[in-house]
C-alpha cells in the first residue's frame, strides 16, 4: 500500500485519451471502485474534480500514464491533488500479466494504473510539484502548441477547399499560411473575380 496511504481520501487510476477518460475510483485505503467516464475537457474534468473532492473532503492521489501534458499540467494545479506517474512499461507488462485475454472482465488500464499506485510505493513515487513560474510557463507552451496544431488544421482544410474550385493560388503561392495568401484569397475569392481585376490592382497584392 503506498507510503502516504493516510494522507489520500480517495485515489484514482485515470486512463487519458483525446476524446475522454477512463477513470477507476476507489474511496479510503479499502474502499470499493468505481469506473467512471468523463469527458477530455478542462471545465468538466475541474467540475468532476471538485465535486470529487467535496465527496471524500480530502486529498486525492492520482495514478497517470504521463509525467507531462495538458492533463498533467491540469491536475497539478489542485492543491488537494497528488499525481502519481506510471511507467507505460510498467503498465503494459503488468496487464499483459494480469489481463493477458482482454476478457470484458479484465481490469482496465485505468485501474492496472490505481493497482501500481497503491501496491509498489517504492517503485511508483509522486510527481513533484511545479513552481507557479513553471506551471504557467508549461500551460502557455501546451496553449501555443495547440494553436500551431489549430493553424496547420485550417490551412489544410483551406488547400482541400481551393482544390476543389481554385487552384490557381496554390500554384501561385509557396507560403499557403501567410497573410499576404490569405489576403489575396479575401480580395479575389474566386478566378471569375480575379480576371476581371486590373493588372495594376492585382500585382502590388502579390
Amino acid at each position: 500500500m503506498v507510503d502516504q496511504a493516510t494522507k489520500f481520501s480517495a485515489f484514482i487510476g485515470l486512463d487519458w485519451a483525446n476524446q475522454k477518460h477512463d477513470v477507476c475510483v476507489q474511496i479510503g485505503v479499502n474502499g470499493k471502485r468505481r469506473f467512471e467516464v468523463i469527458k477530455n475537457t478542462p471545465e468538466f474534468l475541474e467540475c468532476w474534480l471538485n465535486e470529487l473532492h467535496i465527496e471524500v473532503g480530502g486529498n486525492i492521489a492520482v495514478a497517470v500514464e504521463l509525467t507531462r501534458g495538458p492533463i498533467v499540467y491540469l491536475l497539478q494545479k489542485y492543491p488537494f491533488i497528488t499525481v502519481f506517474p506510471i511507467h507505460a512499461l510498467s503498465l503494459a507488462r503488468y496487464r499483459q500479466a494480469f489481463a493477458p485475454s482482454g476478457a470484458k472482465d479484465d481490469p482496465t488500464d485505468a485501474e492496472i494504473a490505481l493497482d501500481l499506485m497503491l501496491k509498489y510505493p517504492s517503485k511508483v513515487k509522486p510527481l513533484k510539484p511545479s513552481s507557479k513560474e513553471v506551471r504557467v510557463l508549461s500551460h502557455l507552451v501546451e496553449q501555443r502548441r495547440l494553436l500551431v496544431e489549430d493553424k496547420r488544421r485550417y490551412v489544410n482544410r483551406l488547400i482541400n477547399a481551393l482544390k476543389q474550385y481554385y487552384s490557381q493560388p496554390l500554384e501561385w503561392f509557396s507560403h499557403r499560411d501567410s497573410d499576404l495568401f490569405c489576403d489575396f484569397l479575401l480580395r479575389w475569392p474566386s478566378l471569375q473575380e480575379l480576371k476581371r481585376s486590373r493588372e495594376n490592382t492585382m500585382l502590388p497584392a502579390v
